[in-house]
């Protein structure tokens, strides 16, 4: 299995990327906002993507933005296609980006949202707090691209203060601590609280 940076020579690769994002989102039915295969290229063509390929054959991918005046940069876009899943790659593939994002942006917050545990946990290893939306970058575009999950009304009646999905930053400049057990049952009472207290107010 080759992670490698994406460059123009992946471009080929947008539209499978773009399917294995969708089919992901029909899936889960919940946090994944699709991205067009044209997205997809101008992620692919920056040198802020990483990309893993089995030979010839996809395999995972996830991208870095960059927002603020590069004080923020997120790791999106994180999958794997499903032929290559429970193997541990979207782990090698998130610290692959992780360390991508340091290596060019050694300033930059590095945030994310998502509402799996899975990528919870990742990122809690790599040294992601979750924190309040408001701790996130406030450029109005990062928000944009969420209109295409089907939760993003509950992102907009919230005036973007929150959602199902939890907001996970990491700080370079903040004071190291001792690493902490890393608390799955939390995690899962976080998105439970979450995913009871949006459905109520939507029934209502």
């Amino acid at each position: 299995m080759d992670i490698v940076v994406a460059n123009e020579s992946h471009f080929k690769y947008a539209q499978i990327i773009s399917d294995t994002i969708t089919e992901s989102a029909k899936v889960r039915g919940t946090g994944i906002a699709r991205r067009t295969p044209e997205y997809i290229i101008k992620r692919l063509q920056n040198g802020n993507a990483i990309i893993a390929l089995d030979g010839d054959k996809f395999a995972g991918f996830c991208y870095i933005e960059v927002w603020g005046n590069k004080d923020f940069v997120a790791n999106s876009g994180l999958i794997v296609h499903p032929d290559y899943r429970n193997q541990g790659l979207a782990k090698q593939i998130k610290k692959a980006v992780f360390d991508l994002s340091r290596k060019k942006f050694p300033d930059a917050k590095i945030f994310g949202i998502t509402t799996g545990l899975a990528v919870m946990k990742m990122n809690y290893e790599l040294g992601y707090k979750p924190v309040t939306f408001s701790e996130l970058t406030d450029d109005p575009e990062f928000w944009k691209g969420c209109q295409t999950c089907k939760n993003f009304d509950i992102l907009t009646r919230t005036d973007r203060k929150m959602c199902l999905c939890t907001g996970m930053l990491h700080d370079p400049h903040a004071k190291k601590s001792e690493p902490e057990k890393i608390n799955k049952k939390a995690f899962q009472r976080l998105k439970s609280i979450k995913e009871t207290l949006f459905l109520k107010k939507k029934d209502k």
